[in-house]
């Protein structure tokens, strides 16, 4: 595995997923294989699961970790090539990420959209560009498009809790106070029409007129604006705001109740619920949900930790092949 970006990057879901949940039974089975090696997370936006739990997963390996907050403590990057730079930028990503690459045995790199150019930011420029200048490989730790091992682990842990061999996978907008981007949505339904073209899941996202994803996310999923219609015999609901893709960063008003709470979840086959976090209580999720039994947002988010893990260890299988 020379690069973590997408569903792409994985030959076979439930061989991924099932290793994943062997290193969690052992999790430092494998603590010499990153012996004298470095990892390097460089950061553009804020982070708290992604970054401890990839430290972690790097450390359970034996790898060295070292920390960058580009944002607050690195240069402004340059992307664009051809420009003579005089204006507010400082350094290149052609010399940064080929320095970070001489530092580092894998990197990872987080950078958020700025959900106003959506060519740009649906480009990936800024990730294409590091993963070519940098000469090692990358984990994407989240980029404009998708969070991909946020995705593996909701895979592991729809796999870990559910109660059939093809559960029922709602994946429900939910409210917000401002615009968000599409990323984790957008990876969480690649990852979930691949697991359904595998036969591990039935995927359905319920999302406002309007909310829409981009269609090369989301070929294969039934999509419904009628969120008790997609909760009805649901064995998993993953619940997630995104600003929408068409009129791009745009929040449209919606007057129906898209609320998860208790009532809405008797719909449900007694489903668990999922979220990414950071949530917003009482506004995205119901707190009733977060603090019952149904929730399984604690728990998805420990297994971040084991989703890095299996990247990071076949990444340093293939250093030592």
């Amino acid at each position: 595995m020379k690069k973590f970006f997408s569903v792409a990057d994985v030959d076979n879901l439930k061989n991924i997923v099932s290793e994943a949940l062997e290193i969690k039974s052992k999790p430092y089975a494998d603590e010499n294989l990153g012996k004298h090696k470095m990892l390097g997370l460089v950061f553009l936006n804020p982070s708290l699961r992604t970054r401890l739990s990839t430290q972690k997963a790097g450390m359970n390996l034996g790898m060295n970790v070292m920390v960058m907050n580009m944002d607050k403590d690195g240069w402004a990057l340059e992307t664009r090539d051809g420009v003579i730079m005089n204006g507010t930028t400082v350094e290149h990503i052609r010399e940064a990420a080929a320095v970070m690459g001489e530092y580092c045995d894998i990197l990872g790199l987080r950078s958020f959209p700025t959900l106003k150019d959506k060519e740009a930011d649906y480009s990936e420029d800024l990730f294409n560009k590091f993963i070519k200048y940098c000469g090692v490989p990358v984990v994407s730790l989240e980029s404009a498009t998708r969070h991909p091992l946020q995705s593996l682990t909701d895979l592991i842990t729809i796999t870990e809790y559910k109660k059939t061999d093809k559960p029922k996978v709602v994946l429900a907008w939910a409210p917000h106070v401002k615009a968000l981007p599409q990323a984790v949505p957008n990876s969480f339904s690649e990852w979930m029409c691949r697991a359904q073209e595998e036969g591990l899941v039935d995927f359905t996202i319920a999302q406002p007129a309007g909310y829409e994803l981009s269609e090369d996310f989301t070929k294969g999923a039934n999509i419904t604006t009628d969120l008790d219609q997609a909760l009805d015999g649901a064995d998993f609901v993953y619940v997630k705001n995104w600003s929408s893709f068409k009129e791009y960063g745009e929040v449209y008003p919606v007057n129906e109740n898209w609320l998860l709470d208790n009532e809405k979840l008797k719909l449900t086959n007694d489903a668990k619920v999922m979220h990414c976090l950071p949530v917003r209580r009482d506004l995205e999720l119901s707190s009733e949900i977060l603090d019952g039994p149904n929730s399984l947002v604690v728990k998805e988010a420990s297994n971040r930790v084991w989703a890095a893990q299996v990247v990071l260890k076949r990444m340093l299988e293939d250093l030592e092949a």
